[in-house]
């Protein structure tokens, strides 16, 4: 295929022999390309030696859950559908699929389409999925008004919701997505007219009944070594933080009972001693920004807002009213057996357990604030979004998916995919380049008539029936290569992290709310307590790869950097 024949009549043929010598030479060092999928990445500096206090988020942060909890989620969410919302008893033999959908997808709920979309709102065509069958790329194009673009007004917002578009973002959604993809298979595959928004509610309401009526925490407590992993090294992480000074605190949805018999799993029966600061049932993201969940209070407030208001926290506890004659949410201490107390919370104590409150109580009580704060959370949006862009705290995310990722990067099949589609890339951008050269002679294509005009002159080499055959050729294995890369990851979706050339949707929020980002907390036992995260140098479009961090740390070699330095 690429050794076919090219016209050398202009000066600019390469050969089969050529291209085969360069094929291995494109590699990086093995030495340098692997990476370490136990390594802690960066997306902004921050030096450990200036944290004083860690904050957790529990589920999938200091808990991490085996995946088989994903078909327990699914199997009893389909049975609610059926004998709770009277769905059709055929829905029953469909089961959970873990290799079906990935995290950070975009559901478009009036389309009924799953669908992968990237950094620039556009849907990775081959990735749009109604129900468990593919849609055509032609039809997705056709459904979006003649685009792959999805405007501004219809993605997901803020939190990931948005009027008609609704993004994927924490673990315990994929068992959704294979339930909502499974439902929508079988009344589709049966004829059956539905409400695509009534679908979508039924479906997100059975599986928050399974959260809410406490059958996943049954099944965890019941069996924790089956589900919890990696106790050992949250104990380890946690004591060693201690250790060293550091004060702990813990921010979590779930309820006390459930965090209790978690840690006493991990950690053991003293293991709030570790913690400065114990907060369940905190609602988040209400947590972080909402201090007016109560109705009217009596009098007049101050007058700040927005982030003038996060920098000087106004709320001052139970029943102190606000500018808008609203009260803030406060904290209530729990007993160990669950049960409310009433008295007002004027400080929050060392192995106490606290629940609901807000952000804003909850730094004047400890004055813990600014990037001297580090909070580890899984959901971008719920743990760290306002964290990060509020209050000035430094955000550490916690993506278990990373580990898989990065050992199949480090796969020779991978690495000489990726490579060789680079090169592929780069031998097409060549010719376009060459043939304008070899016709007008100055960069740019532009000829001396046409340059006073500063219009573009075309290109006619490589013009002949033979030489658009292998450039055809080219361009036909450069999409097979991509297409190969992408199943790696996942065969309907691919990598969460990147569509075939762009970041994706779920990246760029990555980039965007995190300092930090490791498949696991115990990531942090690699490191020193005061060691410093520098962001490797990512090269802009307009900048050439040339420091070693970018040559020698994984990335791959620009294909033909010489030829095409006139146009980097």
């Amino acid at each position: 295929m690429l050794g076919a024949k090219f016209d050398a009549k202009n000066s600019a043929s390469l050969h089969q022999c050529r291209i085969e010598s360069r094929r291995q030479d494109l590699l990086p060092p093995e030495v340098c390309s692997l990476l370490n999928p136990a390594a802690i990445y960066a997306n902004n500096e921050i030096s450990l030696r200036d944290v004083e206090v860690y904050g957790f988020d529990y589920d999938y942060t200091l808990a991490q859950y085996a995946d088989t909890l994903h078909p327990e989620i699914f199997s009893a969410a389909r049975d609610i559908l059926i004998e709770h919302y009277k769905y059709p008893e055929g829905i029953r033999k469909y089961d959970y699929n873990p290799s079906f959908a990935i995290r950070g997808l975009h559901y478009d709920i009036q389309k009924s389409l799953l669908m992968k979309i990237d950094a620039f709102h556009y849907v990775q065509l081959g990735t749009a999925y109604r129900g468990l069958q593919p849609v055509p790329d032609e039809e997705v194009i056709d459904l979006y008004g003649g685009t792959q673009h999805i405007p501004l007004y219809q993605m997901s917002g803020f939190y990931g919701k948005g009027p008609s578009i609704k993004q994927f973002m924490d673990i315990f959604s994929l068992p959704e997505m294979a339930l909502l993809s499974c439902v929508v298979d079988h009344f589709l595959g049966h004829g059956l007219e539905f409400d695509q928004a009534h679908l979508y509610k039924d479906v997100t309401d059975a599986i928050r009944d399974v959260h809410v009526k406490g059958l996943m925490y049954q099944w965890i407590e019941r069996d924790m070594e089956k589900y919890i992993l990696r106790g050992d090294e949250t104990f380890a992480v946690l004591s060693r933080l201690v250790a060293h000074g550091k004060q702990l605190f813990l921010i979590t949805n779930s309820p006390f009972s459930f965090v209790d018999k978690g840690m006493r799993h991990m950690v053991g029966a003293d293991w709030r001693q570790l913690f400065d600061v114990v907060i369940v049932q905190a609602d988040k993201p209400s947590f972080f920004t909402d201090r007016r969940k109560y109705g009217p209070g009596r009098g007049d407030g101050p007058r700040e807002r927005g982030l003038a208001s996060a920098c000087r926290p106004v709320c001052l506890g139970w029943g102190h009213p606000l500018a808008d004659g609203q009260v803030s949410r406060p904290f209530r201490k729990l007993d160990e057996k669950g049960s409310l107390h009433w008295d007002r919370i004027t400080r929050l104590e060392k192995g106490k357990i606290y629940r609901q409150g807000n952000l804003f109580d909850f730094l004047r009580l400890t004055e813990w604030r600014g990037p001297r704060v580090l909070y580890f959370g899984d959901h971008l949006y719920s743990d760290l979004a306002d964290l990060m862009l509020r209050h000035g705290w430094r955000t550490g995310a916690i993506i278990p998916e990373l580990e898989r990722e990065i050992r199949i990067i480090n796969t020779e099949q991978y690495m000489h995919s990726l490579t060789w589609q680079q090169a592929l890339t780069g031998l097409l951008e060549r010719m376009q380049v060459r043939g304008q050269l070899d016709v007008c002679g100055e960069v740019g294509g532009r000829c001396l008539a046409a340059h006073a005009q500063s219009t573009p002159c075309l290109p006619q080499t490589y013009q002949d029936a033979e030489s658009r055959q292998v450039l055809a050729a080219w361009m036909k294995e450069r999409q097979e290569l991509r297409c190969i890369t992408k199943a790696l990851f996942n065969a309907q979706f691919g990598s969460i992290f990147r569509t075939f050339h762009n970041p994706t949707y779920f990246s760029r929020r990555l980039v965007r709310f995190s300092d930090l980002y490791m498949a696991s907390l115990s990531c942090l036992l690699n490191y020193r307590i005061d060691f410093t995260f520098y962001p490797r140098r990512t090269p802009l479009q307009h900048e050439a790869p040339l420091w070693m961090d970018q040559l020698c740390t994984g990335c791959m070699k620009t294909p033909f950097l010489g030829d095409m330095a006139h146009i980097r």
